[in-house]
């Protein structure tokens, strides 16, 4: 039985999230730095787990993040580690990281998570997008 797709609407503090399990794609978009950056990812972490074990096709996760505090970091982080241990059992993922040109910061926050995966992780500008 395929997991149910969710929709977790932007809200302020948390960015918006679409999951499709058929197209197997993951999108985040928006500033997360919700008061439980736990409790809010992990239908996300739980989510894309599942996906892992159970989907025989590619997953792609698009981040369109425009600011993350340290617990939604962790959280990130998480996220990839699951997917890089996909990627080390030969299950093919691949991140697209998308920033706007005015904010570097977050271009370096991109490739410091990059720097610690192995699988196509991808920084781009929105106008790449």
């Amino acid at each position: 039985m395929a997991m149910q797709d969710f929709t977790i609407p932007s809200a302020g503090s948390t960015p918006e999230i679409i999951s499709n399990w058929a197209a197997g794609r993951l999108v985040m978009r928006g500033d997360s730095y919700p008061e439980n950056s736990f409790e809010f990812f992990q239908p996300v972490i739980d989510w894309v787990e599942r996906f892992l074990v159970e989907a025989d096709r590619p997953l792609q996760v698009d981040l369109f993040l425009l600011y993350l505090n340290t617990s939604s970091i962790r959280s990130l982080m998480e996220i990839l580690d699951l997917l890089e241990a996909a990627h080390r059992a030969d299950k093919p993922v691949r991140v697209s990281w998308y920033y706007d040109l005015e904010n570097e910061r977050l271009a370096e926050l991109a490739e410091e998570f990059r720097e610690d995966c192995t699988f196509p992780f991808h920084i781009l500008t929105l106008a790449e997008e």
